[in-house]
């Protein structure tokens, strides 16, 4: 388990004792994930933290990830049936989501609830509907109990819908085929545009309330949310995790399916950006470039955030393909883009095997980022194993370490667990669990000790303190 996935395991299990969602300013997220999480864990069986394990956990973004697969069906009448099913089939078997939608983190929910956006409001754009609002209202919400990150996204629609009315005149609101052209479709009979977005507004304000306050029941979260403005600007800065600007570019890129996807989508964008094209496909073109320029700008980054604009680039490569397919009806032609499509499938195939299945938490794997190490999940075990050596039946271990994440996670089971900052006091214990930088009144009062060693994560050593004396 992720550290991120650990700290959100371990809110579910609050969750479960019965205690309300509390916003974090510092250095969490919102409650969106815990909303589907919280549920979802008590059908699988789960009554506590220490009853959850990692299938539980994970199959929210499993779900989700699933969910989203799906969503693509209903972009048909926006993108067109083979830009869809091209642009789900890439997503469904491209390395990125299928590695991060079995991470227990919000990315996976925040992507579905930001393609609900997009659709829903190109849906409201062409109809003026009560309902496409409402739906576009709560994926917003739902964004943004996901991640305060959804600000970005929310200022890249705004910014894609004004290009278009600037070039075209009218809002990037639908299309209708003639041939091979793709004309503004002409909006539907529906209610005032101002009512629709009332009623976007209206639910967008409840739906954030209701998950903000845990329905209801957490009313300081207001103020949280304010503190949290700074928090996250300075996080911006990097905070550890600061990468330059091209680091998004170089990780879609890589492996052996990157190039030819990004070429492919790359023939979408300049299709896109073509007169006969206006509609969504510009303005999705347009939301992808700013929302990958935004995020490679702030020097803060993580490997999942590229998913927010994986989905768009499969999107436009599904138009690139729609657009070469019917451009060249030649028998060779198309044989020529089958043969390619299948080719990007071997490479994808070669992709997903590497980084999903065979190397999934190697160092080496550009997913993996600052990701447990394979050798921390037999900790536990070795611990009940040292246990019953020295005949103690429920151990007292001590866990002495500046971020201890997610050993929390690792020792669930263990009833008398207690957790210090380096240079505080611990008293007696049955087992000590350090980094490597151990000193001071600590050192002396861990000299009948004797180490073994676990890899915590890349370049980083766990320390277990086992007594010297031999069971009776």
């Amino acid at each position: 388990m992720h550290t991120d996935e650990s700290i959100n395991a371990y809110i579910t299990g609050e969750l479960l004792a019965g205690d309300a969602f509390h916003y974090d300013p510092k250095d969490r997220h919102g409650p969106g994930l815990f909303v589907l999480a919280e549920p979802l864990v008590r059908l699988a069986g789960a009554r506590n933290f220490s009853e959850l394990t990692e299938t539980r956990l994970r199959i929210t973004p499993v779900i989700v990830g699933t969910f989203t697969v799906l969503l693509f069906g209903a972009g048909v009448e926006t993108f067109g049936f083979v830009t869809c099913l091209v642009a789900a089939l890439l997503f469904a078997f491209a390395p990125l989501p299928v590695y991060y939608d079995r991470y227990f983190i919000h990315e996976s929910l925040f992507l579905l609830s930001t393609f609900g956006l997009l659709l829903s409001g190109g849906r409201l754009l062409k109809t003026h509907s009560i309902s496409s609002a409402a739906v576009a209202g709560f994926c917003a919400a739902f964004m943004l109990a996901c991640k305060e990150t959804s600000i970005i996204h929310f200022f890249a629609i705004g910014f894609a819908l004004l290009v278009c009315r600037f070039r075209f005149g009218a809002p990037a609101s639908g299309t209708a085929r003639t041939g091979e052209r793709m004309q503004p479709a002409v909006p539907e009979a529906g209610a005032p545009m101002g009512k629709a977005v009332l009623v976007m507004a209206c639910v967008f304000i409840f739906t954030t309330i209701l998950l903000f306050t845990w329905f209801f029941r957490n009313w300081s979260v207001f103020s949280d949310l304010i503190r949290a403005i700074p928090n996250f600007t300075a996080r911006a800065g990097g905070e550890g995790h600061a990468k330059p600007f091209w680091y998004y570019a170089w990780l879609i890129t890589g492996g052996w399916s990157g190039p030819m996807l990004v070429v492919i989508a790359g023939i979408g964008v300049l299709r896109a950006f073509r007169k006969p094209s206006a509609g969504p496909g510009l303005a999705l073109a347009v939301y992808c470039l700013a929302i990958m320029i935004i995020y490679s700008a702030i020097p803060y980054k993580t490997p999942w955030l590229a998913l927010n604009f994986y989905l768009p680039l499969t999107i436009l490569a599904g138009m690139a393909v729609e657009w070469i397919w019917f451009s060249a009806p030649k028998l060779c032609a198309r044989s020529g883009l089958s043969f390619a499509l299948g080719i990007l499938g071997i490479l994808l195939a070669h992709d997903i095997y590497q980084r999903v299945f065979q190397h999934p938490a190697d160092e080496k794997n550009p997913y993996a980022y600052a990701h447990t190490g394979e050798d921390l999940p037999r900790l536990p075990g070795r611990l009940q194993q040292l246990a019953k050596q020295h005949e103690i039946s429920n151990p007292r271990i001590a866990v002495v370490a500046a971020d201890a994440w997610p050993l929390p996670w690792y020792l669930r089971k263990f009833s008398q667990v207690g957790f210090w900052q380096p240079g505080q006091k611990t008293g007696p214990a049955d087992f000590f669990l350090t980094s490597t930088d151990v000193s001071g009144p600590l050192a002396e009062q861990l000299k009948d000790y004797r180490p073994e060693f676990f890899g915590w994560r890349p370049n980083v050593l766990l320390i277990l303190w086992v007594p010297e004396r031999q069971p009776m």
